[in-house]
């Protein structure tokens, strides 16, 4: 019996040498236990006392804390267990990590604080909880440390998805760029919850400088981010940037500190760098007293925001693309990163698809084109497929109410809109019919349809229309009527010409949100006129809340006029966190000489919308033309104030 018990102590203490309160694996010589106790006096005496065999304590809000050692300066919190610096605690007397620590704090609400650690550590709650309270700190906190790790375990997160022969960090690090960061990204995933994630943030990696055959990690700081990518170095290399590397922060590898030791797995320093301290643990406490990190359920956070509601066999109504002034039905036939591809519902080899993300304005629940009095192609399936049935109406994107009950659009109206069949243009354009709840039918003038079907749908509240006089006080180009001989284009000529009306500015959507965009951020943007493409770009022009898109390597022919918080536009590394292909830019010899034949693609791509566009005569709903004179508000252009302006047309009396 006191052999038993005399190795069992023998493998507690050799279990506890090999594996120290980060995680350090002591099986290097240049971490050992024994060669950091014979390191000079010089580094001794800078050194930071080793900490005891106990775990890390992160901090919900970024900070590292570690465990007490005997030391005044360190506080455990009443409430929750957490461990860190005294002076950091809340309150006047220190006794709680956090305000919702501190409030939830009573005899009850910690008799069941505890017990939920026990149950969700998958321990049935014991007489033991009684006397936990008097049990060491490590044992208080062992349900806690599982608890993470089970989520660790459980996270789901995409396998990256390289695209061959591009690399985002190559091409920001080589031309110095800038991306758009997550927050202005609200329907990508984090991008509501991304927090202060930013450069100086530590996190555990897997360590590549290594040459053990097992898997093991090491902590690194972020150097730069770009959207979700994030250029790291690893602790120890100081301005040395030899082994810097990119990853998409999201990823599965990387880990909020603490992770290791909560997960058993080592913490290795660089080979490159194992000669540069003895005392690695001592370094390591130096390094992270202060410093931020991810929340430990950043994992978690990743997978639950990519979980989307729309399910594979969902009938919905989307615009049909070959005559946009109707809709059709369709189903869902898969859903990557938000994004649907929708097969039209007669469509047999369920090649005729369309894409658009789940938030896209183009979609709508089933019935909705009747209820609003909107043109719809009946489908020749007279009844669902078996396993179809119709998405519901509460996961479609809810535009504002509106009262038309007073002053409101009305039909032979005039406008300025984003031409759908090419968005690098604002076309001169009027209103062709008034529906329900707040949606309009607009056609482009000079350049419709005679049935019409190339009307589009827009809400009264979208930010792809504008009131007349728009792109003059903004200085951009107006492309007028196709046809129209009277240059340069004048809006006071041409609605006396026309006998026509402008609609009136306090109809339009004024709002400009804090969207956080400047001119030159890169981000990776859906071509709409080609929707299942995403590619790389760049804002290039900031209009108050409309960006002005440049797909990198393509003519500026091809910018495309976007909305700030279009569901169309994801931050840098989108495309590889959720596992769609992302299209690089265009070779450098395409864009030197302007091939032909890169040139013809993307132009056989525009015509390819553009083909069922005829010149028509206007048959234009004649209205007075009310005795008003206008005068122009003077605005800027290319606002980067992410505040409004008065940058539209004013009516003098």
């Amino acid at each position: 019996m006191e052999n038993t018990k005399e190795l069992t102590e023998h493998s507690s203490r050799v279990e506890r040498k090999h594996r120290d309160s980060f995680g350090m694996f002591d099986g290097y010589d240049s971490c050992s236990e024994d060669t950091s106790s014979s390191s000079s006096s010089d580094e001794s005496e800078e050194e930071v006392a080793p900490l005891p065999s106990s775990l890390p304590i992160i901090k919900n809000n970024g900070q590292v804390y570690t465990y007490p050692d005997g030391k005044s300066g360190m506080a455990t919190c009443e409430m929750c267990g957490m461990v860190g610096v005294r002076d950091a605690f809340y309150s006047k007397t220190k006794r709680f990590c956090s305000v919702s620590c501190s409030r939830s704090y009573s005899s009850n609400s910690k008799k069941a604080s505890i017990l939920a650690r026990l149950q969700v550590a998958g321990k049935p709650p014991t007489k033991k909880a009684k006397v936990l309270q008097k049990q060491p700190l490590v044992a208080k906190l062992a349900a806690y440390a599982q608890y993470q790790a089970t989520l660790q375990n459980q996270a789901k997160t995409k396998a990256a998805v390289p695209v061959e022969g591009f690399s985002w960090g190559s091409y920001i690090n080589s031309n110095s760029f800038t991306a758009a960061p997550v927050t202005c990204f609200k329907h990508a995933p984090m991008g509501t919850c991304w927090g202060d994630i930013a450069e100086g943030v530590r996190v555990e990696v897997p360590n590549t400088d290594c040459s053990l055959p097992t898997k093991v990690f090491w902590i690194a700081g972020i150097v730069k981010l770009a959207g979700y990518n994030a250029l790291l170095r690893y602790e120890g290399f100081e301005n040395d940037s030899s082994l810097d590397f990119w990853c998409n922060i999201c990823g599965s590898d990387i880990h909020p500190v603490g992770w290791c030791a909560t997960s058993g797995k080592p913490l290795v320093p660089p080979r490159s760098i194992q000669h540069k301290y003895t005392n690695w643990k001592a370094f390591l406490v130096k390094r992270l007293t202060g410093a931020k990190t991810l929340p430990p359920d950043f994992s978690q956070k990743v997978s639950e925001s990519m979980q989307y509601p729309f399910k594979t066999s969902m009938r919905v109504e989307v615009v049909d693309k070959t005559h946009l002034c109707r809709t059709r039905v369709a189903v869902v036939d898969s859903v990557v990163g938000g994004r649907l591809r929708l097969v039209y519902e007669e469509s047999e080899d369920k090649t005729d698809d369309f894409w658009c993300h789940m938030y896209s304005p183009l979609i709508h629940h089933i019935g909705w084109s009747r209820s609003i009095g909107h043109r719809f192609k009946r489908s020749d399936i007279t009844k669902k497929q078996d396993g179809h049935f119709d998405a519901p109406p509460h996961l479609f994107m809810k535009v504002k109410e509106v009262d038309a009950a007073g002053e409101w659009f009305k039909e032979g109206m005039k406008l300025e809109a984003i031409d759908p069949l090419n968005l690098s243009a604002i076309c001169v354009a009027t209103i062709r019919k008034v529906l329900a709840d707040g949606y309009l039918m607009i056609g482009i003038d000079g350049s419709e349809a005679a049935d019409g079907s190339d009307w589009f749908c827009y809400h009264a509240t979208s930010p792809s229309i504008f009131p007349v006089g728009f792109c003059e006080i903004n200085m951009i180009e107006l492309t007028p009527p196709r046809g129209y001989a009277k240059l340069p284009f004048k809006w006071f000529d041409y609605l006396r010409e026309t006998d026509s009306i402008a609609a009136p500015v306090k109809l339009f959507n004024k709002e400009v949100p804090n969207h956080g965009f400047h001119v030159g951020m890169k981000l990776e943007a859906v071509d709409l006129m080609e929707p299942r493409l995403v590619c790389v770009a760049t804002v290039t022009r900031i209009i108050h809340r409309l960006l002005r898109i440049h797909f990198d390597g393509w003519e500026d022919e091809y910018d495309q006029w976007v909305d700030c918080e279009s569901p169309d536009l994801y931050p840098v590394g989108w495309c590889q966190l959720t596992g769609y292909q992302l299209q690089p830019p265009a070779p450098q010899s395409s864009r030197d000489s302007q091939s032909s034949s890169s040139k013809q693609k993307k132009k056989a791509k525009s015509q390819q919308y553009k083909g069922h566009k005829k010149m028509t005569s206007l048959q234009l709903k004649e209205e007075l033309l009310d005795g008003e004179e206008y005068s122009f508000l003077q605005g800027t252009s290319d606002q980067e104030s992410n505040g409004s302006a008065s940058y539209y047309i004013k009516q003098e009396p």
